[in-house]
């Protein structure tokens, strides 16, 4: 006898005057776990089919859905900014989910879940960020030289060097990166008192590992933890990896359903 797998199937949500976005539900109790993937992602990566399978276990809700311009949600990828995909998340929260969720965000969805607890505290019950990348782009575009910076503005384009892209880089317009710095929150406190975890792997070549300690820094929330893989990559998609992100969620399902 073996066990169906069974699978969500895909949906459509549409938006007045905006994108249409695809997205995957699974019903179930609360809370409810939403998973943000990562810049040029979808949400048919291993960690997000791995949650999904986790959650629909545990019998707990779970969301998974494409940002505008990625997967199969309408939209141009190259038009996107963090104002458009933060507007997205804000979009499935308030009308995909029900009650506060844990948010699961890889890389720049790391970064937009971060945005979106500050903006829908009421909707967030805890935060699991894998290799976060909270302000990346415009701290290593900062981080330049003043020349290169030049150069990068007479252009209009930094190109980034990534394994994750068929081209072998990523490129971001002066435009993105403008719009992008309105969306910076490691300038101060962050105004998010939920659970936080925050899980990055010290191998990590696009986003480094020291993003995550910052925001561990920054969150006002008295219960922040931290958790180092000495081995873990960019991707976190290794079985191990997948691992301690779902013992992760479960032991915050179990805080947050023993809550006397």
């Amino acid at each position: 006898f073996t066990r169906v797998r069974q699978k969500s199937s895909v949906q459509y949500a549409t938006r007045p005057e905006l994108p249409k976005l695809a997205y995957r539900r699974v019903k179930g109790k609360s809370p409810g776990v939403v998973f943000l993937p990562g810049y040029g992602s979808n949400m048919n990566g291993q960690k997000a089919e791995a949650l999904e399978e986790f959650c629909r276990s545990l019998g707990h809700s779970y969301l998974r859905f494409d940002y505008t311009g990625h997967g199969l949600s309408e939209g141009v990828f190259t038009d996107g900014t963090i104002g458009t995909w933060k507007k997205d998340v804000l979009f499935v929260l308030d009308e995909l989910t029900e009650g506060p969720q844990i948010m699961v965000g890889s890389s720049m969805g790391g970064w937009l879940m971060l945005l979106a607890a500050i903006a829908r505290p009421e909707k967030t019950a805890a935060l699991v960020g894998i290799s976060t990348a909270a302000d990346h782009i415009v701290t290593a575009f900062k981080s330049m030289s003043l020349e290169v910076r030049k150069e990068i503005e007479e252009k209009g384009v930094l190109t980034v060097p990534t394994k994750h892209s068929e081209e072998g880089t990523y490129t971001f317009t002066i435009g993105f990166l403008n719009e992008a710095e309105n969306h910076c929150v490691l300038q101060s406190p962050i105004p998010i008192t939920c659970p936080v975890r925050l899980i990055h792997g010290l191998k990590d070549d696009d986003v480094p590992w020291h993003i995550s300690m910052q925001v561990a820094e920054r969150v006002l929330s008295p219960d922040v933890d931290v958790i180092l893989r000495r081995h873990g990559q960019h991707r976190m998609a290794e079985k191990d990896d997948i691992r301690l992100m779902v013992y992760t969620i479960d032991d915050l399902i179990d805080k947050l359903t023993t809550l006397v």
